[in-house]
């Protein structure tokens, strides 16, 4: 049986027996035990030997029961804070009630937290993704801290296919149209899919349609033309429309605060090696536990017309 004793205890239930039953004289029993005469009267008077809760029996507090009552019901009816009860209780009920006092009697009936007696409005259910075949690519682009041996700091670029969660990414000292344009080649030459659709949002890099261009004089805009690819934008002010590279840009957003990096190097080496380990070691639910790679690689054996090219799950392959 577990014993628990007060810190300051001299003495245990063993011994406090001895003392209850003994019939030496209070001074002996104290000098014996090294105890107090109040101790050992304590003990001769009690039937059980084991600590007692020093707890109040009786809380202390200024509010009759009736005024309790009446404090729980303005908490439940009105749903005030405890400042404001506070206020109306001393008003109109009991002048001399502490807010500390206050504070004890609402916990003691359940009606401490006022945020658990507010009615629960139900969150919006997740709304997935529309399914898609592969070629429906996201596009975005996200801010890099700059490093000690830099000058600027530079951005990187974020791209994911919407079927097969495969991600390529690149790093550049701006984030201009030409920029953009440059990352659309290197993702179309990398990219095992045919890209049919892009979505990105309304930047400048991206699309010239709120100024009111032309799309055939913006670099981004042109080459999707050029190359048969439906570019679509973003509502404006919704950027949950793109949510998908901007839930992988929240794992990019990890690796930046929990890593240290010495230099610009090794900040591209890390991310690169990241985007790799995502593609092809990392399970994705949405993907039933399927690393992106291998997402891509049985759409490849059901659907090959979608591929420019095999899929392969080894570095240096690209034919």
């Amino acid at each position: 049986m577990n014993i628990k004793l007060h810190a300051l205890a001299r003495t245990t239930p063993a011994i406090r027996r001895e003392i209850a039953l003994s019939d030496e004289p209070a001074a002996v029993l104290a000098e014996r035990y090294g105890v107090s005469l109040m101790t050992v009267y304590k003990w001769k008077r009690r039937e059980d030997f084991l600590d007692r809760s020093h707890t109040p029996h009786r809380l202390r507090t200024t509010m009759t029961p009736a005024q309790e009552a009446i404090a729980v019901e303005l908490r439940k009816t009105l749903l005030l804070p405890l400042d404001d009860l506070l206020s109306v209780m001393r008003e109109f009920v009991c002048p001399d009630v502490s807010r500390s006092g206050l504070d004890r009697c609402l916990r003691r009936h359940g009606v401490g937290s006022l945020r658990s007696l507010k009615p629960q409005v139900p969150k919006p259910a997740h709304q997935p993704f529309a399914a898609y075949e592969p070629g429906f690519i996201h596009i975005d682009v996200k801010y890099l801290p700059q490093m000690a041996d830099e000058t600027r700091r530079r951005y990187l670029f974020v791209a994911i296919d919407r079927a097969t969660r495969w991600v390529f990414i690149a790093l550049y000292a701006s984030k201009s149209a030409r920029n953009a344009r440059a990352f659309l080649k290197s993702l179309l030459t990398a990219c095992p899919i045919k890209i049919n659709k892009i979505l990105t949002d309304n930047g400048k890099e991206f699309t010239a349609r709120l100024l009111g261009q032309p799309s055939a004089t913006h670099a981004f805009e042109s080459l999707c033309e050029a190359l048969g690819i439906e570019h679509r934008t973003t509502r404006v002010r919704r950027p949950q429309t793109n949510g998908m590279v901007e839930r992988f840009n929240g794992r990019i957003e990890e690796v930046l605060r929990s890593h240290h990096f010495i230099s610009g190097e090794d900040l591209e080496k890390t991310l690169l090696r990241y985007a790799w380990l995502y593609n092809h070691q990392l399970p994705q639910a949405a993907l039933k536990g399927l690393t992106p790679m291998q997402a891509m690689k049985q759409w490849y054996t059901s659907h090959p017309h979608l591929f420019q090219k095999r899929p392969y799950d080894h570095p240096g392959c690209d034919r």
